[in-house]
């Protein structure tokens, strides 16, 4: 298993009429934390497009709302890679207030894309060498 956090402030404008987070930005908290457990790791998304011409399209998510994020709150993401990946790639998210209250969880299933061949491919070599030992 492998996880990492970060944190992100609630900006304003993120916010709905009542000052919670909006529902549709969990999807953007997510995408933070897979960003950046693979940056913690020594990897790029933009290297992964540029040099290895490889995409990871988001195929699958789901979410469960438990408490509203407010306005100007801290929340850590902590985002979990239960197993290795395979023909596809499934991180576990889990959102933390300032409380350390869990406000939302899930998880995200993306495929691995050949930018060439627009085909879907196993997990590559480059992202298996640097998991393998964290399993």
């Amino acid at each position: 298993m492998y996880q990492h956090e970060t944190q992100k402030r609630v900006r304003y404008g993120e916010t709905d009429q009542m000052g919670y987070l909006y529902y549709g930005r969990y999807a953007d908290l997510y995408e933070i934390g897979r960003v950046e457990m693979l940056r913690s790791l020594g990897l790029a998304y933009r290297d992964m497009e540029e040099k290895e011409r490889i995409m990871m399209p988001v195929a699958s998510m789901e979410m469960r709302f438990v408490r509203p994020a407010k306005y100007d709150e801290m929340l850590t993401i902590r985002t979990i890679l239960p197993q290795l990946p395979t023909k596809d790639i499934v991180f576990q998210v889990e959102v933390f207030n300032e409380n350390r209250k869990l406000v939302n969880a899930g998880t995200v299933r993306l495929a691995f894309v050949d930018m060439t061949t627009k085909k879907t491919i196993p997990a590559p070599d480059f992202l298996l060498e640097k998991l393998t030992p964290f399993f």
